[in-house]
């Protein structure tokens, strides 16, 4: 198994990071492999597959790159760069661009694990794949960006929240499957037999994405290093779902979608992040749901958790399993 050694310094200095850039390279992986982790995947994909595999049937060298670069084990690292907090997609896809073609054809044939085909012997590849993933960008990430944005800082909230709880084992043992916390400074990353790395002194970064079946890592030796993880239970579902009618006529679908996002503990800022709804409205459907006995809280460091009750339960089981109803994003 890989593993690395990470000391409390650099647990000290771990952070999270938003990556726009990283949200579109899951999406590049998503549309290539076309499987999906939930139902808000699978209808982004029936929207957005077919134009990419148009694009792909269109330029082979571009199919090509995806395929040997995103499509294997493991990723070509100048296609994942390590992300800076606060960095914008065209910032991050410019570092891209800006690759030398002799380490991107080296890359390349390293996630082959194997030679390189003529077809990818050229220069143009770091421009080829940033034009690619600017694409992406534009027609099938950028359009919700916000949306997407507000579910990985939730997610982010949940971390933090986690930290405060369990410390930093607690979080890293759940990133990802293949990740787990081995004790004795040691952070399995994967389940490959590669030699292990000495993290002391380095910057750990985790950052999340909302494709399920997807994450990674990458680093820039011997400073920075970061693990890209899906997000996790109601968090990871963009919030594609609907509320039941009859849940809805209730309590009002605004309200309903809280009491259904709260199926497992979530903290105000978590909910404003995921339903998109300011904290003054999230705060007052909270206020109600307490009072009517169908949520209760709990505090966790310093957060405070929501969560249903037996009867909150009951009312959602009841308010319309398997009936469809408004969105309430």
């Amino acid at each position: 198994m890989g593993w690395w050694e990470i000391d409390t310094d650099t647990l000290a200095r771990s952070r999270f990071v938003v990556s726009p850039l990283d949200e579109t390279l899951a999406c590049l992986k998503m549309l290539h492999a076309g499987v999906a982790g939930h139902p808000g995947e699978r209808a982004w994909l029936d929207t957005h597959r077919p134009a990419h595999l148009r694009r792909m049937a269109a330029d082979p060298v571009a199919a090509l790159l995806v395929g040997s670069g995103l499509g294997r084990e493991w990723n070509a690292d100048f296609l994942t760069p390590t992300p800076y907090e606060g960095e914008s997609f065209e910032e991050g896809v410019a570092r891209i661009r800006a690759a030398r073609p002799d380490e991107a054809r080296a890359d390349l044939a390293v996630s082959l694990g194997g030679t390189l085909p003529a077809a990818l012997d050229r220069d143009d590849l770091p421009e080829r794949a940033a034009a690619l993933l600017e694409d992406v960008w534009t027609e099938a990430v950028r359009p919700d960006w916000d949306r997407r944005r507000r579910v990985l800082e939730a997610d982010v909230v949940a971390r933090i929240a986690q930290v405060s709880r369990g410390g930093w084992a607690a979080v890293l043992d759940t990133l990802r499957p293949g990740t787990r916390w081995l004790g004795d400074s040691r952070l399995q990353i994967n389940l490959n037999p590669y030699p292990p790395r000495d993290l002391s002194g380095a910057e750990l970064i985790l950052v999340p994405i909302t494709a399920q079946r997807h994450g990674w890592v990458a680093w820039e030796e011997p400073e920075r290093y970061a693990v890209v993880y899906p997000c996790t239970g109601a968090l990871a579902d963009d919030g594609a779902r609907a509320v039941p009618a009859a849940l809805g006529a209730l309590l009002g679908p605004a309200r309903a979608g809280v009491l259904m996002l709260l199926g497992s503990p979530m903290s105000t800022s978590q909910l404003v992040g995921v339903t998109g709804q300011t904290l003054g409205s999230v705060g007052r459907h909270l206020r109600v749901l307490l009072d009517a006995g169908l949520v209760e809280r709990r505090r966790a460091g310093r957060s405070v958790l929501y969560s249903r009750t037996a009867a909150g339960e009951v009312l959602v089981e009841a308010g319309g399993a398997g009936e469809a109803g408004e969105g309430w994003t």
